[in-house]
């Protein structure tokens, strides 16, 4: 058998052993089998149906890394089931000198449980790698997006922005923040592929970020006041705070209201509204993480 037949074998089985209410998908209607379909690993997985189809099938043969990654962590594999992931695509397995996007149990379920509060999973180079219905909601459904337009730091400094605006000394504090920790990831993953390219690319395409990063500012994250422009449900002023993973170089940001607010009814709002209105992005001032 060859390796890419494995490979859709495998990834066939994964599928079909995942349940929709183990990945935060409703788990009703006429289903012909308990796992997975097709069209929900390609929403989870932020990959076209028909890529997904061509994997399985043995016709799509050289998979990147960034696709088996987002792949992993759709099917939520365990660290054996990841690199054997790898081995079947014929590429190496990420080791410690990489930026790792593995997500821990404990921090799936911590997101499966907070679904009253907007919040998405960061890597150390800050690309997204995992966000819940109501972010996708408040911020745009970012499938439509690739992995380089997901990372806040470019759309900050390059685009395409989010509809957020915040003081300009908290959007300062939020640049010095986000240079500090590109460049303390740079010097954890001298090796790391992906992450020098973002670095180079955002000198390029961005005069302020290369200032700054050649003036060696220097920051720390703190909590921030970060109103959100929403063209459903209006403006909502939110708590922006940034949560570190013990033992992890990942971020979990979150967005909260006060309690018995304005602003928290529009949250609950929205959550009813998803992302039916919003679309895949929304264009505004940036400062958005």
């Amino acid at each position: 058998m060859s390796g890419s037949t494995e490979l859709g074998s495998a990834l066939r089985a994964w599928r079909d052993r995942t349940a929709p209410a183990e990945v935060g998908l409703p788990s009703g209607g006429v289903r012909r089998a308990a796992g997975l379909r097709r069209e929900e690993l390609s929403q989870l997985a932020s990959l076209s149906v028909d890529y997904i189809v061509r994997l399985e099938q043995g016709r799509a043969t050289s998979p990147s890394p960034q696709v088996l990654s987002s792949l992993a962590r759709a099917l939520r594999l365990s660290d054996a089931e990841r690199e054997h992931l790898y081995v079947l695509a014929g590429q190496p397995v990420p080791g410690p000198g990489h930026v790792s996007q593995v997500i821990p149990p404990g921090v799936r379920r911590l997101i499966d449980q907070l679904d009253g509060a907007p919040l998405s999973v960061n890597d150390a180079a800050w690309n997204v790698v995992l966000w819940n219905p109501l972010w996708a909601a408040l911020l745009g459904d970012p499938t439509q997006l690739s992995e380089r337009e997901r990372n806040p730091i470019w759309r900050h400094f390059v685009g395409p922005a989010y509809s957020i605006r915040q003081s300009p000394e908290h959007g300062a504090r939020f640049e010095a923040a986000m240079i500090t920790d590109l460049r303390a990831a740079r010097a954890r993953y001298p090796a790391d592929a992906g992450l020098l390219s973002l670095v180079e690319d955002l000198r390029g395409a961005s005069a302020d970020f290369a200032r700054q990063w050649d003036a060696g500012v220097v920051g720390e994250h703190v909590s921030n006041h970060k109103t959100v422009l929403h063209p459903a449900v209006g403006p909502l002023v939110l708590d922006c705070d940034v949560l570190a993973v013990p033992g992890s170089d990942l971020r979990i940001v979150v967005y909260t209201a006060a309690a018995g607010s304005e602003d928290a009814d529009r949250l609950r709002l929205l959550g009813t509204i998803g992302t039916q209105v919003l679309g895949p992005v929304s264009a505004g001032p940036p400062g958005a993480r």
